[in-house]
């Protein structure tokens, strides 16, 4: 049986003083209005599953108004399992413990993987690239550690290279801090591109059932040393999936192509930091010619590819974390959402509005008011 959340509480975290929720079954709903502190419970689990937060806070935004430290506690059981996670927060930072006995934020992350769907995201298709290369490498991170040392090692180095450039650095200093981010970028690299080819494959899928296969979803990863502008109207086939040492000839390339520029800018130019990932739907930029719900189907069959990449690869069914966005969905795409309910998948979702959801979900809930609960 997979390992699920069977109780939670938390202490002075964010606007709650306490809140504490027992008997955890497959499918919570919390309803409130906005304000309230809904999200704040999803990011809660979040940082006890996944452990980085979906709203990227500051360490100290997590504590309440006036007090000195946060604590948040989760039950996890299954069939051979019996787990408490703790998070610690403080001034300092934070610490995680598992069953009492202190522990990396790694360690938590393999324990019970989750993954998250916010109105935010809905920049993978209007936002930044970053957004989007920031998405593939938080699955990453949960499904290989190693994923998780390359991507600390190369923003480190590329960190120590931007501060070189800024100050005007140069000529063989420069060149031989290329020769330390080449190998660590090249496995990077490697990394992201099977993720992604898997990721591409699944939501190619997902999408068609989403659009009764009226649209052909087509994803491309671009390397940073290709030329192709972001703002590319139509696909273009682009060779990413090369052997190691092809990947690395091409990097070093680019890196000596691009010394001056990068030296005139002050900031590095080429590497994973600055691959692109585009959406095309019947070959056209998704970005710039989708429609609002044919953009929201395709965050919508992320989401659901990274559940069923991490139950292949993991072995274990994620926690499911549905920030109201319910009310953002049209009936079809709320349609495949329950789709993904009926996988036993345990579930929280936040909304302000029970009224969005199907009568079969709602049945199946746990519904938590989260204006009574306060109000008591």
């Amino acid at each position: 049986m997979d390992i699920r959340i069977e109780s939670f509480q938390l202490r002075d975290f964010r606007n709650y003083e306490t809140f504490r929720l027992d008997g955890i079954g497959p499918l919570t709903i919390f309803i409130g209005p906005n304000g309230i502190g809904k999200t704040n419970v999803l990011e809660a689990i979040q940082l006890l599953t996944a452990t980085p937060s979906f709203r990227h806070a500051h360490t100290q935004e997590l504590i309440r108004w006036d007090a000195e430290n946060s604590l948040l506690k989760a039950h996890m059981v299954s069939d051979v399992r019996d787990l408490e996670i703790g998070l610690a927060i403080g001034p300092t930072g934070k610490t995680y413990s598992i069953n009492g006995k202190k522990h990396s934020g790694q360690d938590v992350q393999t324990t019970l993987p989750s993954v998250v769907f916010s109105p935010d995201d809905m920049l993978l298709l209007k936002g930044s690239q970053s957004y989007r290369r920031d998405e593939l490498d938080a699955v990453g991170c949960q499904l290989s550690k190693n994923h998780r040392i390359l991507k600390r090692d190369y923003l480190k180095l590329m960190k120590h290279k931007n501060a070189l450039l800024k100050d005007g650095v140069t000529g063989p200093y420069i060149e031989s801090v290329n020769d330390l981010i080449v190998p660590t970028a090249t496995q990077l690299y490697l990394y992201r591109v099977a993720l992604f080819k898997n990721i591409a494959a699944r939501m190619a899928e997902v999408y068609a059932t989403i659009s009764a296969g009226g649209e052909r979803l087509e994803m491309r990863y671009i390397p940073s040393w290709h030329p192709m502008e972001v703002s590319k109207d139509v696909i273009e086939d682009v060779p990413f999936d090369l052997g190691k040492q092809e990947i690395s000839t091409r990097l070093e390339e680019a890196l000596h192509q691009r010394a001056v520029e990068e030296y005139e800018r002050g900031r590095g130019l080429v590497g994973p930091h600055a691959d692109k990932i585009m959406f095309y739907l019947n070959g056209r930029n998704a970005s710039l010619y989708g429609s609002q719900g044919q953009q929201r189907s395709i965050s919508l069959a992320w989401k659901i590819a990274e559940v069923g990449l991490i139950e292949e690869i993991l072995g274990q069914k994620p926690v499911l974390l549905l920030d109201d966005v319910a009310s953002e969905l049209d009936a079809a795409r709320r349609g495949a959402l329950v789709e993904l309910l009926h996988r036993d998948i345990q579930t929280f979702i936040t909304t302000t509005d029970i009224g969005t959801f199907e009568s079969e979900v709602v049945d199946e809930a746990s519904v938590v008011n989260m204006l009574e609960l306060r109000n008591k």
